[in-house]
């Protein structure tokens, strides 16, 4: 089955060649998600909410692998689907980010790990209550200290 999707903006970073492995904290420039202005009634009270979760289009990367080398895993083999690999087989993201300001049709954002012009596919609240789950496990990360400094 075909399934397509529209974009209904796009995504500016810095990023014009390579994106880190995660979002940099610490990252210069400006992260901002630009929604198509026809779009702009749909951001109304978005402001209420400290985070978001961003699907975007990876329209730049690399086709996809069922094996994936996670950088920060030295010589650990996975499968796709137990990666964060940019190379999907649908070429889907995510990341959650926190909203800085809304002006009009442009989400401040905090750092993202996206190339500049990115397609935007949706955005969601992120809601505590719904997207957190304390006591899930992190996989094969923690045993490698990936996510220690977070």
């Amino acid at each position: 089955m075909k399934i397509e999707f529209t974009s209904i903006g796009n995504i500016k970073t810095p990023y014009e060649k390579e994106a880190p492995f995660r979002p940099d904290p610490d990252a210069g420039g400006d992260f901002i998600i630009v929604v198509k202005p026809e779009y702009e009634e749909a951001l109304y009270k978005l402001a209420a909410f400290s985070h978001i979760i961003v699907l975007f289009h990876f329209d730049r990367s690399l086709q996809s692998r069922l094996r994936a080398h996670p950088p920060h895993l030295q010589g650990l083999e996975v499968g796709l689907f137990a990666s964060r690999s940019p190379r999907r087989i649908n070429k889907i993201g995510v990341d959650i980010v926190k909203i800085l300001k809304i002006n009009k049709n442009m989400i401040h954002t905090s750092p993202m790990d996206i190339l500049n012009n990115t397609p935007l596919l949706d955005i969601k609240p992120y809601i505590p209550d719904l997207d957190c789950f304390p006591g899930a496990s992190s996989g094969h990360a923690p045993d490698h200290g990936v996510f220690n400094d977070q």
